[in-house]
């Protein structure tokens, strides 16, 4: 039972929370309910608002922008996505319910770590491993959460799942995300399970610009997935994608930080030298289906070793298990990784 609990003070309409919990319930295929206040229930609780004490593990979600909020040991915080981010409040309740994930720090600071998932029947040995990236814009208000769904996919599949968080440059600036992302890579290929020469990067999104830079900065990695990646930096900048993203992650424009994006352009790195695979959803936003054609058009005349999956779907097909254009995808990574 999954539990939609109201936190006194949240403003919203309570039957329109109603109505996105239980879509989200049925799409799910889980009982649910959704209540008024924190009651002491055993039950997966997914409590929307202000945080409040409570002695049970909860999923708290704000659709309020609030930044960091510190919870209960055993509890997670997600903010500031609107009221369509209960959608995934809910989404990552019933997935740490059903497939609950080892969380591993690899640094100090309250969002570097990963979460490991194993296939349901491993035996000890090394497995090839799928590292996930999450998009969002390199904003904070999007987390690991979205990789959730690909990280259980991947496990079942037989991958040690790796489902990668790290700092955001809207909080931290850009050199600690990138800075993570090498660090959080480090600490699975560190780890007994891991079989070192399968070693896939999945990034979604914003993730799939730091999956690349990883794979273009790292030799250990056989195979990069890009995930309707923003590929083409110089130019988001110049269309101001995401309500000027680029220029906010990478602390300006590229006149004035033309090494930075150097490094960071997948465009400009080419050749990365590394198998890579650029999928992307025929439905998603134009701009991202312009860099991510081109990008693939270059990467080949360039010599690298690039395919392009282009399936119907929008933004999030490409992360949906159940969606065709994954099923193209894996066809893809199982040819050329296992």
């Amino acid at each position: 039972m999954i539990t939609v609990a109201l936190v006194p003070g949240l403003t919203a309409d309570s039957e329109l929370v109603r109505q996105i919990a239980e879509a989200e319930f049925r799409r799910l295929g889980v009982e649910g309910r959704v209540v008024t206040g924190l009651g002491e229930t055993t039950d997966t609780v997914v409590a929307v608002g202000a945080p409040v004490p409570h002695p049970a593990p909860v999923v708290w979600y704000d659709p309020a922008d609030t930044g960091p909020v510190e919870v209960s040991p055993g509890s997670v915080y997600l903010y500031g996505r609107g009221l369509w981010g209960l959608a995934w409040a809910i989404r990552h309740a019933v997935h740490r319910l059903r497939h609950p994930a080892e969380r591993i720090a690899y640094g100090p600071g309250d969002e570097q770590w990963g979460e490991l998932r194993l296939p349901p029947e491993h035996d000890g040995g090394r497995l090839p491993v799928a590292v996930l990236v999450h998009g969002g814009y390199w904003r904070s208000i999007w987390a690991a959460d979205l990789m959730d769904a690909l990280a259980i996919d991947l496990a079942a599949r037989g991958y040690a799942a790796w489902n990668l968080e790290y700092r955001r440059p809207d909080r931290h600036g850009w050199p600690a995300t990138v800075a993570d992302v090498a660090a959080g890579i480090d600490r699975l290929t560190g780890l007994d399970v891991a079989d070192p020469g399968r070693i896939a990067v999945f990034g979604h999104s914003a993730g799939g610009q730091l999956a690349l830079r990883a794979a273009a900065d790292d030799d250990r990695i056989a195979l990069a997935v890009s995930l309707a990646g923003v590929l083409d930096l110089a130019e988001g900048e110049r269309r101001r994608v995401g309500t000027g993203a680029v220029a906010h992650a990478l602390g300006g424009p590229s006149t004035e930080l033309p090494e930075v994006y150097a490094a960071a352009d997948p465009m400009r790195r080419l050749p990365i030298g590394v198998p890579h695979l650029v999928v992307m959803g025929g439905d998603d936003d134009l701009d991202l289906l312009d860099f991510n054609r081109r990008y693939a058009a270059e990467a080949a005349a360039a010599g690298d070793d690039v395919s392009y999956v282009e399936r119907p779907g929008d933004h999030f097909a490409v992360i949906d298990p159940a969606s065709e254009i994954w099923a193209s995808t894996m066809a893809e990574v199982e040819e050329r990784l296992r």
